[in-house]
């Protein structure tokens, strides 16, 4: 597999996305969860659920070592609400 491009995302020279907490709940997060414009488009929406580990640095939209994915909440059962955690291939 060969990583697309980031082409389509217009970042000033020496700019780094390392964002604290608060920096990603405010500025990210909550303009997601409101369906409002994104200052970037950096994070990806992927279903986290659907993919091996070995596939994200391929599904990232931006970054080299740390990658930051959207992705929506999944439950092991139905009606429960213990989490899913399982991956495509396995735990």
């Amino acid at each position: 597999m060969e990583k697309k491009p980031n082409s389509n995302i217009q970042l000033p020279p020496g700019f780094r996305f390392h964002p604290t907490d608060e920096e990603l709940i405010i500025h990210y997060l909550r303009n997601k969860a409101t369906a409002s414009s994104l200052l970037a488009a950096i994070i990806a929406d992927v279903d986290l659920y659907k993919c091996n580990p070995w596939e994200l640095p391929w599904k990232a939209l931006f970054g080299e070592e740390e990658w930051y994915f959207f992705t929506p909440r999944d439950r092991k059962y139905p009606k429960g609400v213990r989490p899913n955690r399982m991956a495509a291939s396995g735990y």
